[in-house]
Protein backbone atom coordinates (compact mmCIF):
# COMPACT_ATOMS: atom_id res chain seq x y z
CA UNK A 1 0.00 0.00 0.00
CA UNK A 2 3.05 2.27 1.35
CA UNK A 3 4.66 1.43 -2.25
CA UNK A 4 1.99 1.99 -4.36
CA UNK A 5 1.23 5.64 -3.08
CA UNK A 6 5.01 6.45 -3.16
CA UNK A 7 4.70 5.34 -7.21
CA UNK A 8 1.91 7.73 -7.38
CA UNK A 9 3.28 10.35 -5.76
CA UNK A 10 6.47 10.29 -8.08
CA UNK A 11 5.39 12.24 -10.90
CA UNK A 12 4.17 14.77 -8.36
CA UNK A 13 7.25 15.67 -7.25
CA UNK A 14 9.10 15.23 -10.11
CA UNK A 15 6.93 17.98 -11.67
CA UNK A 16 7.33 19.96 -8.89
CA UNK A 17 10.88 20.01 -8.86
CA UNK A 18 11.25 21.17 -12.57
CA UNK A 19 9.05 24.27 -11.85
CA UNK A 20 11.42 24.89 -9.14
CA UNK A 21 14.09 25.17 -11.32
CA UNK A 22 12.67 26.37 -13.93
CA UNK A 23 11.73 29.51 -11.40
CA UNK A 24 15.41 29.67 -9.98
CA UNK A 25 16.49 30.18 -13.41
CA UNK A 26 14.63 32.91 -13.74
CA UNK A 27 15.21 35.03 -10.91
CA UNK A 28 18.91 34.09 -11.87
CA UNK A 29 18.60 36.15 -15.40
CA UNK A 30 16.78 38.77 -13.61
CA UNK A 31 19.02 39.52 -10.92
CA UNK A 32 22.18 38.78 -13.12
CA UNK A 33 21.01 41.21 -16.45
CA UNK A 34 22.97 44.12 -16.21
CA UNK A 35 21.02 47.63 -16.12
CA UNK A 36 20.53 50.05 -18.91
CA UNK A 37 18.65 53.01 -20.34
CA UNK A 38 15.87 52.12 -22.75
CA UNK A 39 17.71 53.68 -25.54
CA UNK A 40 20.15 51.40 -25.70
CA UNK A 41 17.84 48.50 -26.43
CA UNK A 42 15.87 50.55 -28.82
CA UNK A 43 16.50 50.39 -32.76
CA UNK A 44 16.98 53.45 -34.20
CA UNK A 45 13.97 54.10 -36.79
CA UNK A 46 15.44 55.47 -40.40
CA UNK A 47 12.92 58.17 -40.58
CA UNK A 48 13.78 59.44 -37.45
CA UNK A 49 14.92 63.39 -37.27
CA UNK A 50 17.68 62.09 -35.26
CA UNK A 51 19.30 59.76 -37.37
CA UNK A 52 18.81 62.03 -40.29
CA UNK A 53 20.64 64.54 -38.73
CA UNK A 54 23.04 62.36 -38.00
CA UNK A 55 24.06 61.47 -42.04
CA UNK A 56 23.72 64.80 -42.52
CA UNK A 57 26.44 65.76 -40.48
CA UNK A 58 28.42 63.10 -41.75
CA UNK A 59 27.95 63.80 -45.12
CA UNK A 60 28.54 67.67 -44.06
CA UNK A 61 32.09 66.27 -42.45
CA UNK A 62 33.35 64.52 -45.55
CA UNK A 63 32.55 67.22 -47.86
CA UNK A 64 34.31 69.65 -45.46
CA UNK A 65 37.61 67.24 -46.19
CA UNK A 66 36.97 66.86 -49.46
CA UNK A 67 36.97 70.54 -49.83
CA UNK A 68 39.99 71.73 -47.89
CA UNK A 69 42.28 68.45 -49.70
CA UNK A 70 41.32 70.30 -52.96
CA UNK A 71 42.31 73.85 -51.52
CA UNK A 72 45.72 72.05 -50.66
CA UNK A 73 45.90 70.55 -53.65
CA UNK A 74 45.64 73.71 -55.54
CA UNK A 75 48.45 75.44 -53.38
CA UNK A 76 50.65 72.67 -54.24
CA UNK A 77 50.08 73.04 -58.29
CA UNK A 78 50.77 76.79 -57.65
CA UNK A 79 54.18 76.53 -55.93
CA UNK A 80 55.39 74.05 -58.45
CA UNK A 81 54.19 76.27 -61.18
CA UNK A 82 56.68 79.45 -59.57
CA UNK A 83 59.50 77.11 -58.91
CA UNK A 84 59.43 75.63 -62.79
CA UNK A 85 59.32 79.44 -63.59
CA UNK A 86 62.09 80.43 -61.55
CA UNK A 87 64.06 77.13 -62.86
CA UNK A 88 63.63 78.04 -66.24
CA UNK A 89 64.57 81.41 -65.57
CA UNK A 90 67.38 80.21 -63.94
CA UNK A 91 68.41 78.29 -67.18
CA UNK A 92 67.98 81.10 -69.60
CA UNK A 93 70.13 83.39 -67.74
CA UNK A 94 72.69 80.27 -67.38
CA UNK A 95 72.55 79.49 -71.33
CA UNK A 96 72.82 83.31 -71.91
CA UNK A 97 76.06 83.44 -69.60
CA UNK A 98 77.77 80.62 -71.03
CA UNK A 99 76.50 80.08 -74.39
CA UNK A 100 76.61 76.56 -76.28
CA UNK A 101 80.35 76.60 -78.10
CA UNK A 102 78.03 74.46 -81.00
CA UNK A 103 75.37 76.97 -80.64
CA UNK A 104 72.57 74.23 -80.70
CA UNK A 105 69.30 75.98 -79.81
CA UNK A 106 66.43 75.98 -82.15
CA UNK A 107 65.30 79.53 -83.17
CA UNK A 108 61.93 78.88 -85.00
CA UNK A 109 61.96 82.62 -86.30
CA UNK A 110 65.08 81.36 -87.89
CA UNK A 111 63.91 78.01 -89.75
CA UNK A 112 67.98 77.49 -91.92
CA UNK A 113 70.06 78.28 -88.93
CA UNK A 114 67.93 75.95 -86.81
CA UNK A 115 68.41 73.43 -89.06
CA UNK A 116 71.87 73.98 -89.71
CA UNK A 117 71.82 73.59 -85.87
CA UNK A 118 70.22 70.49 -85.81
CA UNK A 119 72.65 68.97 -88.64
CA UNK A 120 75.33 70.83 -86.25
CA UNK A 121 74.16 68.94 -83.39
CA UNK A 122 73.69 65.58 -85.02
CA UNK A 123 77.41 65.70 -86.49
CA UNK A 124 78.29 66.00 -83.06
CA UNK A 125 76.96 62.77 -82.20
CA UNK A 126 78.70 60.89 -84.71
CA UNK A 127 81.94 62.23 -83.59
CA UNK A 128 81.13 60.97 -80.17
CA UNK A 129 80.62 57.74 -81.09
CA UNK A 130 83.16 54.87 -82.40
CA UNK A 131 82.89 55.76 -85.68
CA UNK A 132 86.17 57.15 -87.21
CA UNK A 133 88.10 56.38 -84.18
CA UNK A 134 88.43 54.11 -81.77
CA UNK A 135 87.49 54.38 -77.57
CA UNK A 136 89.65 53.52 -74.84
CA UNK A 137 87.62 50.96 -72.86
CA UNK A 138 87.95 50.16 -69.22
CA UNK A 139 87.17 46.27 -70.10
CA UNK A 140 86.44 44.15 -72.78
CA UNK A 141 82.81 43.86 -71.04
CA UNK A 142 82.48 47.02 -72.32
CA UNK A 143 82.79 46.76 -75.89
CA UNK A 144 79.60 46.75 -77.92
CA UNK A 145 79.50 43.55 -80.43
CA UNK A 146 78.64 43.99 -83.77
CA UNK A 147 75.43 42.11 -85.37
CA UNK A 148 75.40 41.08 -88.81
CA UNK A 149 72.63 40.84 -91.82
CA UNK A 150 72.10 39.92 -95.29
CA UNK A 151 68.76 40.73 -97.45
CA UNK A 152 67.38 37.65 -96.03
CA UNK A 153 68.84 36.70 -92.28
CA UNK A 154 70.23 38.71 -89.08
CA UNK A 155 72.93 36.77 -87.40
CA UNK A 156 73.14 38.50 -83.68
CA UNK A 157 75.63 37.33 -80.99
CA UNK A 158 72.68 37.43 -77.80
CA UNK A 159 71.61 33.51 -78.97
CA UNK A 160 75.33 33.07 -78.03
CA UNK A 161 77.33 30.26 -80.24
CA UNK A 162 74.13 28.18 -80.61
CA UNK A 163 74.01 26.26 -84.06
CA UNK A 164 71.54 28.41 -85.92
CA UNK A 165 72.65 31.88 -84.80
CA UNK A 166 70.11 33.79 -87.15
CA UNK A 167 67.31 35.69 -85.93
CA UNK A 168 63.95 33.49 -86.67
CA UNK A 169 61.56 34.67 -87.55
CA UNK A 170 63.22 38.84 -88.08
CA UNK A 171 61.08 41.26 -85.76
CA UNK A 172 59.01 43.60 -88.15
CA UNK A 173 60.61 46.47 -86.72
CA UNK A 174 64.04 45.59 -87.35
CA UNK A 175 63.72 44.83 -91.10
CA UNK A 176 62.02 47.39 -91.76
CA UNK A 177 64.70 49.81 -90.01
CA UNK A 178 67.49 47.17 -91.98
CA UNK A 179 65.50 47.61 -95.28
CA UNK A 180 65.70 51.34 -94.87
CA UNK A 181 69.33 51.69 -94.86
CA UNK A 182 69.95 49.15 -97.63
CA UNK A 183 67.90 51.67 -99.58
CA UNK A 184 69.63 54.45 -98.31
CA UNK A 185 72.65 52.85 -98.90
CA UNK A 186 71.67 51.76 -102.68
CA UNK A 187 70.87 55.54 -103.05
CA UNK A 188 73.96 56.64 -101.94
CA UNK A 189 75.75 54.28 -104.69
CA UNK A 190 73.28 55.45 -107.62
CA UNK A 191 73.77 59.19 -106.53
CA UNK A 192 77.56 59.53 -104.70
CA UNK A 193 78.26 62.90 -105.54
CA UNK A 194 74.73 64.17 -106.21
CA UNK A 195 75.32 63.27 -110.36
CA UNK A 196 72.09 62.62 -111.75
CA UNK A 197 73.95 60.82 -114.36
CA UNK A 198 75.31 57.95 -112.59
CA UNK A 199 73.94 54.33 -113.23
CA UNK A 200 70.62 53.32 -111.31
CA UNK A 201 71.68 50.46 -108.94
CA UNK A 202 69.04 47.58 -106.75
CA UNK A 203 70.51 45.65 -103.72
CA UNK A 204 69.89 43.09 -106.02
CA UNK A 205 71.53 44.09 -109.45
CA UNK A 206 74.53 42.21 -110.27
CA UNK A 207 76.48 44.92 -110.13
CA UNK A 208 77.38 46.31 -106.68
CA UNK A 209 75.33 43.19 -105.36
CA UNK A 210 74.61 44.00 -102.19
CA UNK A 211 76.67 41.46 -100.17
CA UNK A 212 76.40 41.71 -96.39
CA UNK A 213 76.01 44.51 -92.96
CA UNK A 214 77.10 44.89 -89.94
CA UNK A 215 75.24 47.46 -87.19
CA UNK A 216 75.58 47.95 -83.57
CA UNK A 217 73.41 50.32 -81.37
CA UNK A 218 75.49 52.81 -78.48
CA UNK A 219 72.51 53.53 -76.25
CA UNK A 220 73.59 57.06 -75.88
CA UNK A 221 74.85 58.02 -79.24
CA UNK A 222 72.82 56.04 -82.19
CA UNK A 223 73.26 52.95 -84.04
CA UNK A 224 76.27 52.45 -86.65
CA UNK A 225 76.13 50.55 -89.84
CA UNK A 226 78.48 49.27 -92.36
CA UNK A 227 77.14 47.69 -95.50
CA UNK A 228 79.53 46.25 -98.04
CA UNK A 229 78.04 46.20 -101.59
CA UNK A 230 79.71 44.00 -104.40
CA UNK A 231 81.64 46.02 -106.90
CA UNK A 232 82.82 45.36 -111.15
CA UNK A 233 85.65 42.85 -109.93
CA UNK A 234 86.42 39.77 -107.76
CA UNK A 235 88.10 41.93 -105.16
CA UNK A 236 86.68 45.25 -105.47
CA UNK A 237 83.63 45.97 -103.09
CA UNK A 238 81.64 49.39 -102.16
CA UNK A 239 81.63 49.64 -97.81
CA UNK A 240 78.96 52.23 -96.93
CA UNK A 241 79.19 53.25 -93.55
CA UNK A 242 75.69 55.77 -92.40
CA UNK A 243 75.03 56.61 -89.05
CA UNK A 244 71.83 57.16 -87.08
CA UNK A 245 71.85 59.30 -84.06
CA UNK A 246 68.75 58.81 -82.97
CA UNK A 247 66.95 60.87 -85.47
CA UNK A 248 67.82 60.84 -89.76
CA UNK A 249 69.97 58.08 -90.78
CA UNK A 250 72.99 59.93 -92.07
CA UNK A 251 75.99 58.90 -94.44
CA UNK A 252 79.54 59.12 -93.17
CA UNK A 253 81.65 57.51 -95.62
CA UNK A 254 81.46 55.90 -99.03
CA UNK A 255 84.77 54.31 -100.39
CA UNK A 256 86.46 51.87 -102.33
CA UNK A 257 87.68 48.45 -101.43
CA UNK A 258 90.27 46.81 -102.90
CA UNK A 259 90.51 43.34 -101.43
CA UNK A 260 93.34 41.37 -103.77
CA UNK A 261 96.24 42.01 -101.47
CA UNK A 262 94.13 41.36 -97.98
CA UNK A 263 95.31 38.16 -96.29
CA UNK A 264 92.87 37.21 -94.13
CA UNK A 265 93.10 35.20 -90.46
CA UNK A 266 90.97 32.75 -89.30
CA UNK A 267 91.62 31.76 -85.81
CA UNK A 268 89.59 28.14 -84.77
CA UNK A 269 89.67 27.46 -81.18
CA UNK A 270 89.18 23.23 -80.37
CA UNK A 271 89.42 20.71 -78.19
CA UNK A 272 88.80 16.72 -79.72
CA UNK A 273 85.89 16.80 -82.05
CA UNK A 274 88.30 15.56 -84.71
CA UNK A 275 85.97 14.26 -87.03
CA UNK A 276 83.70 18.01 -86.89
CA UNK A 277 87.52 19.49 -87.73
CA UNK A 278 88.33 17.12 -90.85
CA UNK A 279 84.93 18.01 -92.21
CA UNK A 280 85.78 21.69 -91.65
CA UNK A 281 89.10 21.21 -93.24
CA UNK A 282 87.38 19.98 -96.54
CA UNK A 283 85.06 22.81 -96.52
CA UNK A 284 88.27 25.36 -95.88
CA UNK A 285 90.24 23.37 -98.47
CA UNK A 286 87.54 23.72 -101.18
CA UNK A 287 85.81 26.98 -99.73
CA UNK A 288 88.95 29.09 -98.92
CA UNK A 289 91.93 27.49 -100.29
CA UNK A 290 90.95 26.51 -104.18
CA UNK A 291 88.96 29.40 -104.62
CA UNK A 292 90.69 32.22 -102.93
CA UNK A 293 94.03 31.01 -101.36
CA UNK A 294 94.50 34.44 -99.36
CA UNK A 295 93.54 33.17 -96.32
CA UNK A 296 95.54 31.74 -92.82
CA UNK A 297 94.44 29.18 -90.70
CA UNK A 298 95.09 28.83 -87.35
CA UNK A 299 94.25 26.28 -84.65
CA UNK A 300 94.40 26.56 -81.02
CA UNK A 301 94.33 23.55 -79.47
CA UNK A 302 92.93 23.17 -76.36
CA UNK A 303 94.55 19.27 -74.15
CA UNK A 304 96.26 16.64 -75.29
CA UNK A 305 93.46 13.94 -76.49
CA UNK A 306 93.05 13.70 -80.24
CA UNK A 307 95.86 16.17 -80.94
CA UNK A 308 98.34 13.83 -82.94
CA UNK A 309 94.84 13.00 -84.80
CA UNK A 310 94.62 16.66 -85.15
CA UNK A 311 98.36 17.21 -86.72
CA UNK A 312 97.76 14.73 -89.15
CA UNK A 313 94.65 16.35 -91.21
CA UNK A 314 96.35 19.21 -91.00
CA UNK A 315 99.45 17.57 -92.47
CA UNK A 316 98.05 15.70 -94.79
CA UNK A 317 96.30 19.25 -96.35
CA UNK A 318 98.94 20.95 -96.19
CA UNK A 319 100.72 18.25 -98.13
CA UNK A 320 98.45 18.19 -101.06
CA UNK A 321 99.68 19.54 -104.20
CA UNK A 322 97.17 23.02 -104.17
CA UNK A 323 99.38 24.12 -101.14
CA UNK A 324 102.63 23.41 -102.18
CA UNK A 325 102.74 26.57 -103.51
CA UNK A 326 101.35 28.35 -100.01
CA UNK A 327 103.70 27.86 -97.66
CA UNK A 328 102.22 29.55 -94.08
CA UNK A 329 98.38 29.06 -94.62
CA UNK A 330 98.43 26.19 -91.47
CA UNK A 331 99.33 26.21 -88.22
CA UNK A 332 98.66 24.73 -85.11
CA UNK A 333 99.20 26.09 -81.25
CA UNK A 334 98.94 23.48 -78.34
Amino acid sequence: MLRRGFILFLPRLVGLLVVACCSVSIVYMLACTPKGDNQQFALPRVHSPTVKEGYEAILQEREEQHRNYIISLKKQIAQLKAELQGRSEQLKNVQDQYPDPLDIRLDHSNPEKAQANLLAFLRSQIDKAEVHSGVKLSTEYAAVPFESFTLQKVYQLETGLTRHPEEKPVRKDKRDELIEVIELAVGSLNNPEGDINEPIFTPKSPLFCFHTGIYRTEKDKGTLYELTFKGDTKHQFKKIVLFRPFGPVMKVKNENVNMADTLINVIVPLAKRASKFRQFMQNFREMGIQQDGRIHLTVVYFGKEQMNEVKSILENTSSTQELLARSGLLCLLA
